[in-house]
């Protein structure tokens, strides 16, 4: 995602498509009971630093939910989900409590982050290789003082999928959101969930290598091995047996 003052200095379309895809991962979380009726929505500096967008962007954003009827600001208070705004069906609209739906889940991203990081080694600039590796910093951070890495971990796949300068990438999983990251919904122990933790950062960082270097191919095999990874320590979770790994 472009930082604040890139979103700002560009054109009025380009915002308004990142307004849109802050519009829509919000939304999604409304759909899906993440923010259930009556919650409040982060505040609009943590969304600015969750999605790296400018303050226009996130405003924007509001109002088209505002204009939809799912949210109602409240002076001084914060934005509060409407009770119009029901979960509804659609893509993801599972609740993410059974095994087989995470694992469905990491086998759809094969088919679209592998590619990804490929194209993002050929592909980034400067400026998205200095995103992912923030990213990726964030994470570590997250990770050393022991609070959720969820935000920080979509937040790095998410770089690497601007870094394709595709922006259909970005919008897939700003679409999909921070549901792509599953853990949480699994009842792991914090300890367990540390020294999960604790292996991604080690998987993220050999994808990060070969994006550095511009290895297209080496990106997609890091990417591969670590959502195959991701695959095998949810199976053990479950007590599955392996399965293939594509």
């Amino acid at each position: 995602m472009p930082n604040p003052t890139e979103t700002e200095a560009g054109p009025p379309r380009r915002r308004e498509r990142l307004a849109v895809a802050v519009a829509e991962a919000l939304r999604q979380r409304i759909a899906n009971g993440a923010l259930p009726v009556g919650a409040r929505l982060p505040t609009e500096q943590r969304l600015i630093d969750e999605f790296n967008v400018s303050r226009t962007v996130v405003r924007e954003a509001i109002a088209e939910l505002r204009a939809k009827g799912l949210v109602e600001p409240r002076q001084g208070v914060g934005v509060f989900v409407m009770p119009g705004a029901e979960p509804e069906p659609g893509l993801l609209s599972g609740d993410f409590t059974r095994l087989s739906e995470v694992l469905e889940l990491l086998e759809f991203r094969m088919g679209v982050e592998i590619e990804a990081a490929g194209l993002a080694a050929m592909r980034r600039s400067s400026r998205q290789e200095a995103e992912i590796l923030l990213a990726h910093d964030r994470m570590i951070a997250a990770v050393d003082i022991g609070g959720s890495a969820v935000d920080a971990d979509f937040g790095l796949h998410l770089a690497i999928a601007a870094a394709t300068n595709n922006h259909f990438y970005s919008d897939v999983l700003t679409y999909l959101g921070r549901r792509t990251i599953p853990r949480s919904r699994l009842g792991e122990s914090a300890e367990a969930t540390t020294s999960y933790l604790r292996k991604v950062i080690v998987e993220h960082a050999r994808i990060i290598e070969a994006i550095e270097r511009q290895d297209p191919d080496g990106a997609r095999l890091a990417m591969r091995h670590h959502l195959t990874e991701s695959q095998r320590r949810y199976r053990a979770l479950g007590g599955l047996p392996a399965g293939a790994e594509s």
